[in-house]
């Protein structure tokens, strides 16, 4: 039976320009999926997406439900869409408030939105509560871009006793493309659900900046990947201080979906 490999990315061509985080969130996809892996793979239904050209069209079945942040229910809207030159279905998570009217490249992101916590709260949980309800258990959940930074936290934590997700791996890829700025003091009031508590959160800072989402992220991966040569001094040494398997990204290399394969099993 195919190992399942969940890609839970901020950006992917063509949906979005091109950049480092956006080729890669295609590229990886299709390398795995040729190398006889079953994939899903989701991003963020950003505004400037434009449905009609990519075809976009909602799952009435998989929409509908509500989360809940910080006593505010917010509700989950499911689309999909494929990218015909490599067969590769992409589930969308939208949210109006979240997303309709928000930039995503620009630098200064986290200092003119004020709802980022939410907002990444919200796209993790919808990924995983979607993947439930398409009943796909993942061997690896594969993460990309600081959106998907609180995804790792979430499997070992709210989501470790969920059948989906019990035996499941997570890669987090580190990129240098990451707003600077603060998520806020509430960040851990957002992020607490189940027995993912703002207690568990005690040895970060309360303003929660991305720099501490990076470490979040690393401490409750399994596996981690660089794919920027620039990338934070300091993030890359906490990567590298932590112990955990580590490979670099070359987009380039004509063996990547081998050596990302390889790198999989090697935590499975």
């Amino acid at each position: 039976m195919s190992k399942k490999i969940l890609f839970i990315n901020q950006e992917i061509v063509p949906y979005m320009p091109e950049s480092e985080m956006a080729t890669m969130g295609k590229l990886l996809s299709h390398k795995i999926q040729e190398n006889g892996y079953e994939i899903r793979t989701f991003m963020p239904k950003w505004g400037a997406i434009n449905e009609r050209r990519g075809q976009l069209h909602e799952v009435k079945r998989l929409s509908g439900m509500n989360m809940i942040i910080n006593d505010t229910d917010y509700p989950l809207i499911i689309k999909v869409a494929s990218i015909p030159q490599v067969r590769i279905q992409v589930f969308f998570i939208y949210n109006e408030e979240f997303f309709q009217k928000r930039n995503l490249n620009n630098e200064q992101m986290a200092e003119e939105y004020n709802d980022n916590a939410e907002r990444s709260v919200f796209f993790a949980r919808g990924v995983l509560e979607t993947v439930k309800k398409l009943g796909w258990a993942p061997d690896l959940i594969h993460c990309q871009g600081w959106m998907s930074g609180v995804v790792p936290f979430y499997i070992k934590t709210a989501y470790h006793d969920e059948p989906y997700f019990a035996n499941t791996k997570v890669v987090t890829t580190l990129f240098n493309q990451q707003p600077q700025g603060s998520l806020g003091n509430e960040f851990k009031d957002c992020i607490a659900f189940k027995n993912a508590t703002k207690e568990t959160l005690a040895d970060y800072k309360d303003d929660f900046d991305f720099m501490e989402l990076g470490k979040l992220a690393i401490n409750y991966s399994d596996g981690l990947v660089t794919a920027s040569d620039s990338l934070d001094i300091k993030l890359k040494e906490y990567a590298e201080a932590s112990g955990k398997p580590l490979m670099h990204f070359d987009a380039n290399d004509p063996e990547l979906g081998s050596l990302m394969a390889d790198f999989y099993e090697k935590l499975l």
